[in-house]
């Protein structure tokens, strides 16, 4: 589980939101798949991307895991819609972190979607009841 949010220095924080789309597919993966998942952002050398429950961290993997950006705070209580997107917190560590904030959740949203389906490939097919006709 990361934890080092808390141990670097947040460099602009943010009011932030992520859309809907973004946020189900993530949860609906955090359920079918693990409690955290990594993804290595492709074309953005040693970026990843780690997805939590309660944050959803850009870290660069060559300098100790330290964050380059995170989204925490998602405010899911009450929530009666699926449409609508989720606000949060968005915290940069970096200057330039803002430059690959939609770079990341683009590649997000197609990496999860490879594993979903290696997943759904992967667990048992379900044979229907034929009702017989006697």
């Amino acid at each position: 589980m990361y934890n080092r949010l808390d141990d670097i220095p947040i460099y602009e924080l943010k009011k932030g939101a992520v859309s809907a789309l973004f946020y189900n597919h993530v949860h609906h993966a955090l359920n079918s798949l693990a409690e955290e998942i990594r993804l290595n952002i492709p074309k953005l050398q040693h970026i990843e991307l780690i997805l939590q429950r309660n944050a959803w961290i850009i870290i660069d993997s060559q300098l100790n895991d330290m964050p380059i950006a995170a989204w925490i705070d998602f405010q899911t209580h009450h929530r009666d819609n699926l449409h609508e997107s989720v606000d949060c917190q968005l915290n940069l560590y970096h200057m330039h972190a803002h430059l690959i904030l939609d770079r990341v959740l683009e590649a997000m949203e197609l990496l999860l979607g490879e594993k979903l389906d290696e997943h759904l490939s992967e667990s048992p097919t379900v044979i229907p009841f034929h009702k017989n006709d006697d």
